[in-house]
């Protein structure tokens, strides 16, 4: 019966390699699917969803903005969740609801029903299969937790630029195909995420050599193999050091980055005199610089100090904004985009892994839970602050030396990070 229940046991006895690849497997059609409630996926239907209802812009867009405060509260709980329930409950329950409520949409006739449909989905995407996905692979990986990490990110990345293109072909040429396209994108999920999620993800720990098959499928087994040989934090001791602070500050600031360019990037471009689509295709080819650095900052975690490379994706996200006020071409456009997507790549990357280096993974789900409202926090700020410098200056200019000095203080924090001693 159990065996039913949770299938993974079974297979890992006869899978001939590292379980853990099969849980990055799994771990990873989450982050695919997740995209479905992204804020480039929603971009696309705020026109059609507009002329059908007679809503405001402003009105649909404000279902994220909402979603993303109300996660403030909602990430602690859910890491509390993961640390009593385990990833895959969380995950499998996630998916579900995420795939239940966009298909839903396709019903809502007053902006009530879309803020809670849509509401309901976006924190699925911000919080659980943020957090479970990133922290099931890390607690199955140390020595290789960056590579298989950038998977994650890979896998983000490619449905970050899929599902608007999937959603547009839904939609097609009338106001009114955006409801059957909710309906499918919902369907969508089940079908990308549920099977594999079930059949394969497991919280069994792996072995320090993630390259290895483990012998026995054992997590006590498992579990004290590594316990000497990595830190074991709990979350009472963690709570009590400066390093879990610069983190969830740092995460703030970074993320403050992210948003503030990112929500405004087509925006600006169309400011610079580039033509709508070429403005629409740079957030395409942006997807695309994700997904090259997913691998790249992945990989650069597996070799050199992960508090280096916090530190270099921190200054690559303060100083590359400072590209767009060179563009004054759609080759410029695509050029920076892609470049500035490399860097998103390594926000996909490189803050969960970090974390999950300096504290172990005794109380990772908890820890994560507690520093991913600030990730939220300055999502907010972020996006906020650069919409009203433009409506006090009509102009963006002013924000990239903004994004440009919050990376470099991003940067100096991070200096301050130390190991702490271990605690069990």
């Amino acid at each position: 019966m159990s065996s039913l229940i949770n299938p993974s046991k079974k297979i890992a006895k006869i899978t001939p390699f590292y379980y853990g690849w099969l849980v990055v497997l799994a771990s990873s059609t989450s982050m695919f699917a997740r995209n479905a409630a992204a804020t480039l996926t929603i971009a696309v239907f705020v026109f059609p969803m507009s002329e059908s209802l007679g809503w405001s812009r402003t009105v649909i867009v404000g279902a994220a903005a909402a979603a993303g405060l109300a996660n403030i509260v909602v990430a602690p709980l859910i890491g509390f969740i993961i640390q009593k329930y385990g990833n895959r409950a969380v995950l499998l329950v996630s998916i579900f609801l995420l795939g239940a409520t966009l298909a839903s949409i396709r019903w809502v006739t007053n902006p009530i029903q879309f803020y809670i449909l849509f509401g309901i989905g976006r924190l699925m995407f911000q919080s659980p299969l943020q957090i479970g996905a990133t922290t099931v692979v890390a607690n199955w990986f140390v020595s290789k937790r960056g590579r298989a990490t950038s998977i994650l990110g890979l896998s983000h990345s490619v449905g970050m630029g899929l599902f608007p293109l999937f959603a547009q072909l839904l939609i097609g040429s009338t106001n009114e195909g955006w409801r059957m396209a909710w309906f499918w994108i919902g369907i969508s999920v089940w079908v990308t995420a549920l099977p594999a999620v079930y059949l394969f993800l497991s919280e069994t720990y792996g072995e320090i050599k993630d390259d290895q098959k483990p012998k026995e499928y054992d997590s006590d087994k498992a579990k004290s193999k590594i316990q000497n040989k990595e830190p074991n934090w709990t979350v009472r001791k963690a709570l009590r050091t400066p390093t879990l602070w610069i983190l969830a500050i740092a995460g703030m600031l970074v993320f403050y980055i992210h948003t503030g360019v990112n929500i405004h990037q087509a925006a600006f471009l169309r400011d610079q005199g580039i033509n709508p689509t070429a403005a629409a295709a740079s957030l395409t080819t942006m997807a695309i610089g994700s997904a090259i650095g997913s691998l790249i900052w992945g990989n650069l975690l597996d070799k050199i100090s992960s508090k280096i490379v916090y530190m270099g994706l921190s200054l690559w996200l303060g100083l590359t904004p400072l590209l767009f006020m060179k563009v004054n071409s759609e080759l410029t456009a695509f050029s920076v985009a892609l470049i500035f997507g490399i860097g998103l790549g390594g926000l996909l990357v490189v803050p969960p892994v970090v974390v999950a280096n300096y504290f172990g993974r005794r109380s990772l789900g908890t820890i994560r839970g507690i520093t991913e409202p600030f990730v939220s926090l300055g999502q907010s700020i972020g996006a906020i602050s650069s919409g009203v410098i433009y409506d006090i200056s009509h102009s963006y200019e002013l924000t990239f030396p903004i994004f440009t000095f919050i990376g470099i203080i991003a940067a100096i924090l991070l200096l301050f990070l130390r190991k702490e001693e271990k605690h069990t």
